[in-house]
Parts: C-alpha cells; structure tokens; sequence
C-alpha cells in the first residue's frame, strides 16, 4: 500500500468513522480530516443545516465539492466522509481516480441508533428510528462496493478497528 494513497472511511451515520479515522491516522502517523467538519468551516453551515435550508441534492453537490479538493491537494492522508458521501457515484470515482482506498465501517443498525439518539443533534435524514432503519438498509448494498469492509462493534475499541484497518491495507 503506497503511503500517497488516502484512505477514505466509509459508513451509516453513528458507525464511529470519525472517532476511527482519528484513531487510524494516529496508528499510521498521519494526517486526518473530517468531511462533514471541513464543510462546516468552509460554508459556515453543518450538513444538518445546509440540508435542512437547501435540501439534500444542493447538500451534495457541496459535499463532491469539498471532497474533490481535499483529494486534489492531498490535504489528508485519513478522510472520514458523512454518512451519504459515499452513496455518490460522483464521490466514489473522485475517490477511485485519487487511488483512494474505501474503507467501509460496518456497524449494526442498533449500535448506530443508539449513538444517533446519544448524540443528541437531530439528523434530517434519520429523525425518527424507521427513517434511520430504511435509510441504513437502503444505503448497504453501495457500502459493500468500498474495497475493505470491517465489522466494528460496542467490544472494538477505536484503536483496535484502527490497528485491524492498517494491518488488513498493509496486506493488500
């Protein structure tokens, strides 16, 4: 695995991408960026609001936006994407033509509820657990086209899905 190649973490919303691309990016000793974050500073708005304000579609098209420029100056080695990024054809051969490797967190929908309604902010596309659960089972089928899937649970730590994520690219 060359070290140039950014490593893109994928999943539902409430998977740990975040926390677990913090993790990798100290496991690998590099750099990591958030999407929904680097978004946020950039417009001045969360996902939550553009989407809420602008609907989903134009939320999007900022989101391939950001993501093309992230990947196109290299700014990070460890991405984590929002919950949707991927479900973008466009995002995944943006990713595809930077040589991205797609790493998919596969979390039960239980454990991402849980963390949705923990966190306590809203999601406009999962307000409701049926919305969150159609949503989830919806997105799965583009989830498993990422090149690496790794099943993650309340029983891995951060740093253990990290280390199992580097160990499995560095076989590759």
């Amino acid at each position: 695995m060359s070290n140039s190649h950014p490593i893109i973490v994928t999943g539902f919303m409430g998977s740990g991408k975040t926390t677990v691309a913090q993790a990798l990016s100290r496991v690998l000793g590099c750099n990591m960026l958030d999407l929904d974050r680097f978004i946020t500073e950039q417009v001045g708005r969360t996902p939550r609001e553009i989407i809420e304000q602008d609907g989903e579609p134009a939320f999007r098209k900022i989101e391939t936006r950001f993501l093309s420029e992230v990947l196109a100056r290299g700014a990070a080695r460890v991405i984590a994407l929002g919950g949707g990024a991927w479900t973008t054809l466009e995002n995944r051969a943006l990713i595809e033509e930077h040589h991205g490797q797609a790493v998919w967190l596969d979390a039960p929908f239980e454990l991402c509820w849980q963390r949705i309604a923990a966190s306590g902010s809203e999601r406009p596309l999962a307000r409701d657990r049926e919305q969150a659960r159609n949503l989830y089972q919806s997105r799965r089928a583009v989830y498993q086209l990422a090149a690496l899937r790794v099943e993650t649970s309340e029983t891995f730590s951060d740093v253990e899905t990290a280390s199992r994520i580097a160990a499995a690219l560095t076989q590759r």
